[in-house]
């Protein structure tokens, strides 16, 4: 594929690692740590449910932009190119969030880190599958997939440490809440410096338009499709509301960070519990187990506001969610031509974004209305399980 020597063990392992940093700016610090800043940004400019939730629908939105254009981004820059310019631009991004308290201005930051966020996220997914293939016989395909997902959950431990301990800074004309992005945009481009020099460029951006072209057989890939959008409507309440609905379960500030820091290791233990599932289902299979965990994982807090549950639940939802990511990667890398791995992962990428657009504002639109955040996440919930009987119709596809 790229004419280079083959890798032993110890450098494939150090690529994956570095690419990991890549799940860790896009979603772990540009997505995820809204969640731990929704509450004082909620508080200090008096937003409701449902716009606290379009601040992540706008997100995700500018996530499907940048999902859309990856094909031609890729074709011109290569994946690498794609996947350093993201992470600078997400860090630029990140930090302009803590010099803005406009709603209109935080909207549009919210967007365009959607942009450069699904930039990195998708050109990393795409190397991390084709390095996966490259070292097979030195380190599982899946345990590189897993590695490259579970990145996510260090940048979410990274950011439940970081924020309460940025909010001591506030003041001198910085709102609560402005501190933890200026913070969050430094972690982001520290990640992105460590995640370039630990890449290597794959070959000519000539190679990925031949790609780019390849068609992909979207019909037979139905209930997969359908399955993942239904995770992404899903998942999303969760991750943006939960630390919310804890709080207002009174769930003291220390358990909330502790939480939150579960539920990052959650994701990284992911890498290894995943692996050999990846590995070894070839259809629908993975992602209807893990749908079907997350609806339980989703309604435990729901349930009960006890710290078992809700500990419970945390381990459980970061031990699956990104790993319902990587079944996709691994769905195409199974049962496409390689030729086809950039427009597969691409396509599951803009149905994962359209379920997110939705996500957020849904959610927070119940939430507005009576039941309040608990019987938001309950619809979640639902979602969820409806995501995991649809992909469990999934079946391979026949190759060649």
């Amino acid at each position: 594929m790229t004419g280079e020597a083959p890798l032993t063990r110890g450098p494939a392992l150090r690529q994956a690692l570095a690419l990991a940093l890549g799940a860790a700016v896009s979603l772990g610090l540009a997505r995820f740590a809204y969640a731990l800043l929704l509450g004082p940004m909620r508080a200090d400019l008096g937003w409701s449910y449902f716009t606290a939730g379009a601040m992540n629908t706008g997100n995700a939105a500018g996530y499907l932009l940048g999902a859309l254009l990856m094909p031609g981004a890729i074709a011109r820059f290569g994946p690498r190119g794609a996947l350093v310019g993201g992470g600078l631009a997400t860090a630029a991004l990140l930090a302009l969030h803590g010099w803005v308290a406009s709603d209109a201005a935080l909207a549009v930051l919210r967007l365009l880190s959607g942009v450069a966020s699904a930039a990195t996220f998708v050109a990393g997914g795409l190397m991390a599958a084709r390095l996966g293939s490259r070292v097979a016989e030195v380190l599982s395909p899946g345990l590189v997939l897993g590695l490259y997902y579970g990145g996510t959950g260090l940048g979410i431990v990274v950011s439940a440490l970081l924020v309460p301990a940025a909010g001591a800074f506030a003041g001198a004309g910085l709102r609560p809440w402005q501190p933890a992005w200026l913070a969050l945009g430094a972690v982001a481009l520290a990640m992105t410096a460590l995640m370039h020099g630990g890449t290597v460029a794959e070959g000519p951006p000539g190679g990925a338009a031949a790609a780019s072209r390849t068609a992909v057989p979207w019909q037979r890939l139905g209930l997969a499709l359908a399955g993942y959008f239904c995770f992404g409507l899903g998942y999303i309440g969760y991750m943006t509301f939960i630390v919310t609905l804890l709080r207002e379960q009174g769930l003291a500030g220390a358990l909330v960070t502790a939480f939150y820091v579960t539920l990052g290791l959650g994701v990284v233990a992911s890498s290894w519990l995943w692996a050999g599932l990846l590995q070894r289902w070839r259809g629908g299979q993975a992602m209807a187990l893990l749908n079907g965990l997350l609806a339980l994982a989703t309604v435990l807090p729901v349930a009960s506001a006890h710290p078992v549950a809700v500990f419970v639940s945390g381990a459980l939802f970061g031990a699956v969610f990104l790993s319902v990511v990587a079944s996709t990667t691994a769905l195409v890398r199974h049962n496409l031509p390689a030729a086809a791995w950039p427009g597969g992962i691409s396509g599951f990428t803009i149905v994962f974004a359209v379920g997110q657009i939705a996500g957020p504002s849904a959610v927070g639109l119940i939430a507005d209305g009576p039941g309040g955040l608990a019987r938001g996440l309950a619809v979640s919930a639902g979602l969820l399980a409806l995501g995991a009987l649809l992909a469990a119709g999934q079946r391979p596809l026949q190759r060649g």
